[in-house]
């Protein structure tokens, strides 16, 4: 009879170590559901930047493709490529217009400023290719084939840098 009451005494409830052992066992799993959410949040918002970026890249791209290759206006035909004034380029009627121009608010693919983008900017770079060889960097101006690179930032991290080639239309 006292092997049956001391068995019972021992089955009836947790022991101090074991109560110990499952708080150690949840907590290390409410420690790693706070860092998986945390790691989520962080994913969603560089997302969220690099969505902004590819966007705000497409519109320069729409807004360079649109563009006349050389100065409409036939006075200023033989202007040096490059803006006509100061930068941000404000006045835009042909593509050098954009060389090395950054726009902070971003613009649009009409060149409009794009409203409640504070803090992003768009960066415009362009270098004149060879036609036959695209990796051939040549002097500006002389070329019909011209490599524009726009840089993305958000504040003063650039979020995306991406390239397209813009030829003169026949």
């Amino acid at each position: 009879m006292r092997e049956a009451c001391s068995t019972r005494r021992r089955h009836g409830g947790f022991t101090l170590i074991e109560a110990a052992i499952a708080t150690m066992v949840v907590a290390i799993g409410i420690v790693a559901l706070l860092s998986a959410l945390g790691a989520g949040t962080r994913v969603n918002s560089q997302a969220r930047d690099i969505t902004q970026a590819v966007f705000l890249a497409q519109e320069i791209r729409e807004w360079t493709l649109r563009l006349p290759f050389k100065d409409p206006n036939p006075a200023n035909a033989h202007n040096s490529p490059g803006p006509d004034g100061i930068d941000p380029q404000l006045f835009v009627n042909d593509l050098d217009d954009l060389l090395n121009v950054t726009y902070g608010p971003p613009r649009d693919g009409q060149g409009r400023p794009i409203a409640g983008m504070a803090g992003w900017s768009q960066t415009i770079n362009m270098n004149w290719r060879d036609p036959d060889s695209l990796t051939t960097t040549v002097p500006v101006g002389i070329s019909d084939v011209i490599c524009v690179t726009v840089t993305i930032r958000h504040g003063q991290e650039a979020i995306l840098a991406t390239n397209w080639i813009v030829t003169r239309r026949i």
